[in-house]
């Protein structure tokens, strides 16, 4: 089993895809909801995951109310996330294997993600992959989040590929929904949300891990 065909440019997601933070941003938003004195509903958390800061705002406020001050909660949903991240080994499985071939194949890598620059950059440098890649798109640099294609099609353009000829890998069901949106190949990698129908329909495979990704391209040769 390989890929449709051989890319041009690889487009990464981050949090839940490059690293393992999905689950410490979840704990950390019931560890701040519980400081705070109140529950957050599942479907919240669901629906926040991969989508920018202002998407998230208006998902708590729609089922916390309109008068919810989530700038505020937001501060020390962040505060406990990296309390409980500090010094914990991010990094998912198979990241260093596939960024080592994409140096020997020499094809060029772009971030895209809903995160600020400086958690990207915090991550980067505490995994040891700071000039990794190419460029990074993160929250700022695009005028709509995913599910948009906003961010993909800023990467594409700031590699200078089409955006038809890059492998976007993507964990979350809004990622691989923008990521198609840009006409991109895209591959899931889960993390907290399985693929459902819809989400395998817009990925040309779903695999385990970013290890998997790498045995589909070397099966180039």
């Amino acid at each position: 089993m390989t890929l449709p065909f051989r890319p041009s440019a690889v487009v990464f997601d981050m949090d839940g895809l490059l690293f393992d933070t999905e689950a410490l941003w979840q704990q950390g938003l019931l560890a701040a909801a519980a400081e705070a004195g109140f529950e957050v509903p599942a479907a919240v958390y669901d629906g926040s995951i991969g989508v920018r800061r202002s998407q998230c705002g208006d998902l708590f406020r729609v089922h916390l109310g309109e008068a919810f001050g989530f700038e505020a909660f937001h501060a020390q949903w962040r505060r406990h996330f990296w309390l409980i991240a500090e010094g914990r080994p991010a990094l998912k499985p198979g990241v260093r294997e596939l960024l080592a071939l994409l140096d020997q194949v020499r094809l060029p890598r772009a971030i895209a993600t809903s995160s600020s620059r400086a958690s990207v950059d915090r991550h980067l440098a505490s995994n040891g992959l700071t000039g990794c890649f190419d460029t990074i798109v993160c929250r700022g640099d695009y005028a709509a989040g995913k599910p948009a294609p906003d961010p993909f099609l800023t990467a594409a353009g700031r590699l200078g590929v089409e955006p038809r000829l890059c492998l976007a890998l993507e964990d979350s069901h809004v990622g691989v929904r923008s990521a198609a949106a840009a006409g991109m190949m895209t591959v899931m990698a889960p993390d907290l949300m399985e693929p459902t129908e819809e989400i395998r329909a817009l990925c040309v495979r779903v695999v385990r891990d970013l290890h998997e990704v790498r045995e589909l391209m070397t099966a180039w040769g």
